[in-house]
């Protein structure tokens, strides 16, 4: 078996590991496949920190976990709360000494967490202050889910977030096999039960990681971010598109999309005098006009060391009247934790690059 984890020296991460790779642990260990299961509910069901907990297992077995195993924490460096809107912004602190953010929203009923995937981000968006930091490393999978499960538990009570989307520091698509490997513990029975029409992947437009995602087949929504009608303005932006242009983002989001059986959802950026005229309204409904999606505007939300401003509002309704007579679902995004630098593109957090 050839299980590759962050350990904590020789011991072995149970968090991040799923069913079939916990029965084959297990069994290399001298014990029975069942025991696997059984760990699965204390780890994601009842939230188990250590393995005392686990009184249905037998003491010799518990014994035996705490020498080759251990059940990973964040560790929680600080959170700041928007007198705005109640949103939290999370600063944890990862195994090596690298800090990442995520972050807590509320709207109504619906309790949002957003995580991250990555420490920094490669793809060096221009509008994007995570993309300023540069890149450290990716998560693993037991690095993402600890976020979800590291918030729930600091709001206690047993309270759970009813969405989550990995919208946080990175590029999803970019750590793939880490991503889609969190996204099956958050879905599975034996998980964190997380519904997948709750969670939500965004990504840049990596097209071929789009397309594996659609024939990966789970149903979890799926929003690409455009932020542009042309080539020209989507390279200034994004240096992604000059490997995946929008002739090739596009397609495959609607490949993804007729298979998975959901609109995918395009995040579009408004930007002053970049990318928010009219022309661009009318280009937008164009492009997307075979590709079953719903658009997501998005005013910029300014950030420190960018000349980019957001749009006026009269210009906002001005493009997201333009979109919605062409019979597209068009919100405009409210922008949480503007305040504590927590809202779309303002992640930024100082952290220590790995050698």
């Amino acid at each position: 078996m050839n299980i590759c984890l962050m350990s904590t020296e020789t011991k072995i991460n149970l968090k991040g590991l799923e069913l079939h790779e916990l029965e084959k642990l297990v069994q290399q260990w001298g014990q029975e496949r069942f025991r696997a299961r059984q760990l699965m509910l204390w780890l994601y069901h009842k939230r188990a920190t250590n393995f005392d907990e686990m009184t249905d297992i037998a003491k010799s077995f518990r014994a035996d976990l705490m020498e080759k195993a251990y059940i990973s924490q964040l560790k929680l460096i600080t959170k700041t709360k928007s007198a705005i809107d109640d949103t939290v912004k999370y600063l944890f602190e990862l195994q090596d000494g690298n800090r990442i953010e995520s972050v807590l929203m509320y709207d109504q009923n619906r309790v949002t967490v957003c995580v991250s995937t990555q420490v920094g981000c490669a793809q060096g968006c221009v509008f994007c202050a995570t993309g300023m930091m540069g890149f450290a490393r990716n998560l693993t999978s037991a690095e993402i889910i600890d976020q979800l499960m590291g918030i729930e538990a600091d709001l206690g009570g047993g309270k759970k977030a009813t969405n989550v989307v990995f919208m946080g520091m990175g590029e999803p698509l970019a750590n793939y096999k880490q991503t889609m490997k969190a996204l099956r513990l958050m879905t599975d029975p034996e998980g964190l039960m997380v519904a997948a029409r709750k969670i939500t992947v965004s990504t840049l437009g990596l097209a071929p990681k789009i397309k594996a995602f659609a024939n990966d087949g789970l149903k979890v929504g799926l929003a690409v971010s455009l932020n542009a009608t042309t080539n020209e303005v989507r390279n200034r932006l994004m240096p992604v598109n000059k490997r995946y242009p929008i002739e090739e983002v596009l397609p495959a989001a609607k490949e993804w999309a007729l298979k998975i059986g959901r609109r995918v959802t395009i995040e579009y950026v408004l930007i002053r005098g970049v990318n928010d005229s009219p022309d661009d309204a009318h280009r937008l409904c164009q492009i997307l006009h075979d590709v079953p999606s719903k658009l997501n505007l998005i005013p910029f939300n300014e950030i420190e060391g960018s000349s980019f401003q957001r749009p006026e509002p009269e210009r906002v309704e001005e493009f997201r009247e333009i979109a919605a007579s062409r019979y597209y679902v068009v919100p405009v995004r409210l922008s949480r934790g503007r305040d504590i630098v927590a809202a779309c593109g303002q992640l930024r957090t100082q952290y220590r690059m790995e050698t």
